[in-house]
């Protein structure tokens, strides 16, 4: 089991309406490629939160296979969107990490 994490820190401008659009619109595109069989989405806490908060969405993939395929078929349009329409009011970070037990 793989497990894609993304950390973002966002605005407090588009705090809302970024929430929005990650639970109706980026999570359900991520999730409909068939590459990940589950998702957590978290705030992560007791972090400096001046600029704004930060969130991690962990997508689950089955196998590597899975989440090579995520990247080579469909990260570049989704991650083409999320900067579409949110620019520069985020920063983030992305990993890959391999479930041990």
């Amino acid at each position: 089991m793989y497990i894609y994490n993304v950390t973002i820190q966002l605005a407090w401008g588009i705090h809302e309406d970024w929430l929005e659009w990650m639970k109706t619109k980026h999570i359900p595109e991520v999730m409909a490629t068939g590459c990940f069989t589950e998702f957590r989405f978290v705030r992560v806490l007791e972090l400096d939160e001046t600029e704004g908060p930060t969130y991690a969405t962990q997508y689950f993939a089955a196998t590597k296979e899975d989440y090579d395929r995520y990247i080579e078929h469909h990260a570049s349009a989704l991650r083409k969107d999320t900067l579409d329409v949110w620019g520069n009011q985020f920063a983030g970070f992305r990993s890959l990490m391999q479930v041990v037990n």
